[in-house]
């Protein structure tokens, strides 16, 4: 008997990320051999019990795949959305795995998004305990100051705490704005927006360039390609 976590079990199935299927369990979704549970600390043998989400048995077995994908402005992050916005969904029509993001864009920012349906190698990449990085090219009203850089570098107070450190390096200064590239190795929720509004610098535009090693060359916005066997190797070793 193996005996693993629920929603461990459900990201090794291809039901969702670790993080997502502790969404699942919270909701009631998620039953074993005909009980709810609820229960986050809930062990199961995936070969024995009978784990159904939504009243559906979750599939035994399933092939990984990995995929990369450039995001491009005005699309949904998630596979649905009640709005009836646009979704990577649409971006990807002929992939028939269930897979989901690894990470987040904003509706209006774009650039590289993994697709994949392996969640323990999701769980590792965006968790901020491996400290996986992430580059982006950002456009800000205005220009740094050496000041404010150095503050950037160490941190800032945030209403969920202190931004993590941004490692910024000036790009193209325009009359009345300029770029930057950005790196940083957390990925909260819009940190990078709410940093740089934080010192009256709001973003005006966010592209994200570079995830743990991957990059976007050779890509387009709304291209998507499959991962070499390589980049997959690389993507299992880090943390």
């Amino acid at each position: 008997m193996v005996l693993m976590r629920l929603q461990r079990v459900l990201s090794e199935a291809g039901i969702s990320s670790r993080r997502g299927g502790e969404d699942l369990i919270r909701a009631g979704r998620v039953s074993v051999n005909g009980e709810i549970i609820r229960e986050l600390g809930f062990k199961a043998d995936p070969n024995r019990d009978h784990i159904r989400v939504d009243g559906r048995p979750i599939p035994r077995t399933t092939s990984k795949v990995y995929y990369l994908l450039y995001k491009p402005r005005g699309v949904i992050t998630s596979l649905k959305d009640p709005q009836g916005r646009p979704t990577v969904r649409d971006l990807i029509p002929r992939i028939k795995a269930k897979v989901f993001s690894v990470g987040r864009l904003d509706y209006d920012a774009e650039g590289l998004l993994l697709l994949t349906n392996d969640g323990e190698v999701a769980m590792r990449l965006a968790h901020p305990r491996y400290g996986v990085s992430r580059t982006y090219l950002v456009k800000i009203r205005g220009a740094l100051t050496a000041e404010e850089m150095g503050r950037l570098e160490k941190g800032i107070m945030l209403d969920d705490g202190m931004s993590p450190p941004l490692k910024v390096a000036p790009g193209k200064r325009l009359a009345e704005n300029s770029w930057l590239r950005v790196t940083l190795r957390e990925g909260r929720n819009r940190v990078i927006k709410r940093t740089f509004e934080a010192i009256r610098h709001p973003v005006l535009r966010l592209k994200r360039i570079g995830f743990a090693s991957l990059t976007l060359r050779g890509l387009r916005p709304g291209d998507y390609r499959s991962l070499t066997s390589k980049e997959i190797e690389r993507l299992r070793g880090w943390g």
